[in-house]
């Protein structure tokens, strides 16, 4: 499991899912309308990137590859529950490692559910009988596939810092291929090096135009991006009075309107993770079935303040 730094930043927080540090009641979400159910394919990618959440890499299986009849499965219960779910997301590691990829979207695509693939859209995802799966997919089932490529940054040299000597080149390889295939494709960037949000999206609407692709830069759910994920960093503690104080609702939270199904090495079936961002923290596991997810969640961990309420990030679209 991957547990929380031990530093001075946010030494004593973070501790009691019940209360802060000072004491005060800590913010709990609950499940208001459950929009987006995640199967994280495995943690194995063709990459290792500087500063993973995930720690995704051609070596880490921690999460294993989870398969199509585990996700036929879940997509069941999502009738069984009633939940309103639009959306089924797939992430990794890289999805496109996952020999069952093709399968597992097509199965959620058969069932009305508008598919977000996330990939880097290099090796993996321009093998040939991928790119044959991704042909038939967008063909039968046309404006309810998408895929969000992961692009750190507009400057190549920027971007392949993050991901390694000739990353940027490759994703752009496979970008060029969604846009002349004609996917609907995103992009997921990240919000640091010193610039600000309109300039990193001036950044990316450039590069957009100069290779024609058909993405907004300036669509928050079009051009995502993220902040950067340091549990180190402090942050304060969400209470139940910073909703009125921030103006915000705990509907807005991510955790309001998704779960996130993982499969554990050396465990025979999956299980349910409160946040896409929270694969291997205990205190997020829910339970083996969406019934089980049904529970509230307590804002218990830096991510949850800095990313989600205080940052306001989606994974979603």
């Amino acid at each position: 499991m991957k547990d929380l730094p031990q530093t001075t930043a946010n030494a004593g927080k973070f501790q009691n899912s019940r209360v802060t540090a000072d004491g005060q009641e800590r913010a709990v979400v609950a499940l208001s309308s459950p929009e987006t159910l995640w199967f994280n394919t495995g943690t194995l990618c063709n990459i290792e990137c500087a500063n993973c959440y995930i720690l995704s890499s051609p070596s880490n299986d921690a999460l294993i590859y989870i398969t199509t009849d585990e996700v036929q499965a879940y997509l069941d219960q999502i009738r069984q529950r009633n939940w309103p779910i639009k959306e089924i997301g797939f992430t990794g590691g890289e999805p496109f490692m996952n020999p069952h990829m093709i399968d597992m979207a097509r199965a959620a695509l058969q069932q009305g559910y508008r598919v977000l693939i996330l990939t880097n859209a290099m090796r993996p995802m321009m093998r040939k009988s991928v790119k044959t799966g991704l042909l038939q997919l967008n063909s039968e089932f046309p404006g309810k596939l998408e895929l969000r490529v992961s692009l750190d940054h507009y400057a190549p040299e920027i971007h392949d810092a993050e991901r390694g000597v000739g990353s940027f080149e490759k994703s752009v390889e496979g970008m060029t291929w969604l846009q002349e295939n004609g996917f609907t494709m995103a992009i997921a960037g990240r919000s640091q090096w010193g610039k600000s949000d309109a300039e990193s999206r001036a950044g990316y609407a450039a590069l957009f135009k100069s290779h024609g692709y058909n993405i907004d830069a300036h669509n928050p759910s079009q051009t995502v991006l993220f902040p950067e994920m340091d549990e180190t960093v402090e942050v304060p503690e969400i209470t139940t009075a910073c909703w009125g104080i921030l103006g915000k609702s705990p509907k807005e939270v991510m955790c309001a309107s998704s779960r996130m199904v993982v499969k554990r090495k050396g465990d025979q079936s999956p299980t349910v993770v409160a946040c896409t961002l929270l694969p291997y923290s205990p205190e997020f596991e829910m339970g083996r079935s969406l019934k089980d997810a049904e529970q509230d969640v307590a804002l218990n961990h830096p991510h949850c303040a800095k990313f989600c309420v205080l940052g306001g990030a989606s994974c979603s679209a």
